[in-house]
């Protein structure tokens, strides 16, 4: 039968827990102390790098600093940015109406150039029946035949190739006068 002594918890154990848990809260402590001069040191060896050097906006004043907040600034920056443009439908349909043909001889095959056309269809027939949120829609829809074959004409005038020009013949440095 074991000892009554071995049966006793060991007091040490917990004691040595809590000594180890009071030296790692020091050492974090003192991590957290010098991360200053860690993060000091790296920008100063960034700066003899040269790694500051020719940032965009160096020596101009901060945009916006000092205006008012407004809480939509990074939607009107995204917009800025990427040159979204937000037009009603019916001024948007126009547009789409005024670069349909441009954006068809874009298109390789006819398959591609007749959805273009229904797609713009539908989005016209959508809007005649969306109630009016801007200026009046005046766009039509396009008759899908006629665009096309309209299409096929301006495609094959881009096929043909143009009659070469002759070149002129280069004089020689010794023959120009």
């Amino acid at each position: 039968m074991p000892d009554s002594e071995d049966r006793t918890p060991d007091r040490a154990a917990p004691e040595q827990h809590d000594r180890q848990r009071a030296a790692e809260r020091a050492a974090a402590r003192a991590r957290i102390e010098q991360q200053h001069t860690w993060v000091d040191l790296q920008v100063r060896q960034a700066m003899e790098r040269g790694e500051f050097d020719d940032l965009p906006g160096a020596g101009k004043p901060i945009a916006d600093l000092g205006g008012t907040h407004d809480p939509d600034w990074w939607v009107k920056r995204l917009v800025e940015r990427e040159r979204i443009t937000v037009l009603p439908a019916a001024l948007q349909l126009r547009k789409d109406d005024a670069e349909l043909d441009a954006a068809l001889d874009a298109l390789a095959s006819e398959r591609d150039a007749r959805a273009f056309v229904e797609d713009f269809n539908a989005r016209v027939i959508r809007a005649r029946y969306t109630p009016v949120d801007g200026p009046p829609l005046i766009t039509m829809p396009r008759d899908v035949e006629a665009t096309i074959a309209a299409w096929r004409e301006r495609r094959a005038t881009r096929r043909t190739p143009a009659p070469a020009a002759r070149p002129e013949r280069r004089r020689r440095w010794w023959q120009r006068r």
